[in-house]
Parts: structure tokens; C-alpha cells; sequence
């Protein structure tokens, strides 16, 4: 996911590059609103301090916020009420105040564009993984070859959490975070049971790829042959450790 951060204190902007690129977000960083309105994109999230050097971010806001529907989470040591208002009502989709940690920013971005992706689903309809599944966030429905598969709950956001970035390294951590909590601390073995339990359902349409003492990748078999992608990921049938 990209995401365009306006902040111009160096140590938070570091702070949250870093923290965002080990959860695998793509951060371009300018430090003047000006740089914000003039940032060619593309990207699906901003993060916009109100504090910035050249103008006020409130104003940034409602500029970006004409040009489209872009997501904007104000990220600002401003946390009086009126400023909170106000920057919701130029347009801004949530408001964190400082300080602040940056897995609550990952929840707040996470959260955000759940809010944001259904409007689009409306329209576009089920997504098409290769040529035999198909995922309809709307319905919440898988089909494999024009069936429909049986899914758990959990089993079901899994896939489609998974399925938001096919062929991206996805780590235990932003998984458990993602499917069961925000806050989730402890064993991750519930998270090899429903991987397996995916790959036996969705064997040769897709393969979820162990990648060992890190986490998951999920690769689309891009043929219709069976036996071409059996889903058993790094070949063992093994889940990471």
C-alpha cells in the first residue's frame, strides 16, 4: 500500500517510515504542504501533520480533498476538540493525535480503507483470481470454477486479507493483526490450522507460500491445468515456523 506522509518533525516522520516499511507500506515522505499539493501520486492513503512549516495542514486537507477521495488521516499534536472537528469536516477520514504508537496508525490505516474499499466493491463486483476464483467482498462469497466454497469466518478474511496484495510477504504479525486483532500478542499456530484449511479448499487455484520464521505469500496459479499449483506453498506442505 503507498502511502504520502506530510510531516515535517525528521524523528517522527523516521519513526513512522520505518514502522510502516517493516508492515510493507510504500512511504513517500514530503515535509511542506506544498510538496503534498504538488506530489504527482499515485497513493492510497495520507498521512498529513497540521503543524506544517509553509501553511496550515487544515488547508492542505481540504485542498487534497477536492481533488478526490483519497484517504486522509490527520496525524497532529493538536488535540483540542475544534481542531478535530474541523479537520473531519474538510474532509479528513480519522484524526490521531500525538504521541502516538505506529501499530495504532497500521489499525487507523487498516480500518480507514475497510471503510473506503466497500464503496468501490459496489461497482466493481467479484474480483477474479486467475481463471477459477473469484472473491465478492460485497457478499463476502468465494467460488472455485463457478462453485461456491465453504468458508469459515475466519477462513474467509484470511483469504481476502490475503488477496489484497497477491505475491506480497505478508509477516505472521500483520497477519494475526489483520484476520484476529489488532492487539494480538502470543502463539500464531491458529494461523497455520486456517492456512491449511485454505489450501486444502482452494488447492491448485492458489498457493500460499511459507516462507519460514517470517510468514506468508499468497501466489495465483494462472492456469486452468490442475496439479500446476497444488497450494502446498514452499513445497513441504509445511507451514512457517
Amino acid at each position: 500500500m503507498r502511502v504520502l506522509l506530510v510531516e515535517d518533525d525528521e524523528p517522527v516522520a523516521e519513526s513512522l517510515r520505518r514502522g510502516l516499511k517493516r508492515y510493507s507500506f510504500d512511504v513517500e515522505w514530503v515535509t511542506t504542504g506544498a510538496a503534498a499539493l504538488a506530489h504527482p501520486g499515485p497513493y492510497d492513503v495520507v498521512l498529513l501533520d497540521l503543524g506544517l512549516p509553509d501553511t496550515d495542514g487544515l488547508d492542505v486537507c481540504k485542498a487534497l480533498r477536492h481533488r478526490g477521495a483519497v484517504p486522509i488521516i490527520v496525524i497532529s499534536a493538536r488535540s483540542d476538540e475544534t481542531d478535530r472537528v474541523v479537520g473531519l469536516e474538510l474532509g479528513a477520514d480519522d484524526y490521531v493525535s500525538k504521541p502516538f504508537g505506529v501499530r495504532e496508525v497500521i489499525a487507523r490505516i487498516r480500518a480507514v480503507m475497510r471503510r473506503v474499499q466497500p464503496r468501490t466493491a459496489e461497482t466493481a463486483g467479484p474480483d477474479r483470481y486467475g481463471p477459477r476464483l473469484t472473491v465478492d467482498r460485497k457478499a463476502a462469497r468465494v467460488h472455485l470454477d463457478g462453485e461456491e466454497v465453504p468458508l469459515a469466518p475466519k477462513e474467509y478474511d484470511l483469504l481476502s486479507f490475503l488477496t489484497e496484495e497477491p505475491g506480497a510477504l505478508m509477516t505472521r504479525e500483520q497477519i494475526m493483526e489483520a484476520v484476529w486483532d489488532a492487539n494480538w500478542f502470543g502463539p500464531t499456530k491458529t494461523l497455520d490450522v486456517h492456512v491449511a484449511a485454505l489450501r486444502r479448499k482452494l488447492t491448485g487455484a492458489i498457493m500460499i507460500e511459507a516462507v519460514r520464521g517470517v510468514g506468508f505469500r499468497l501466489v495465483v496459479n494462472p492456469t486452468n491445468e490442475d496439479g500446476t499449483g497444488d497450494g502446498t506453498g514452499d513445497g513441504t506442505g509445511n507451514a512457517a515456523s
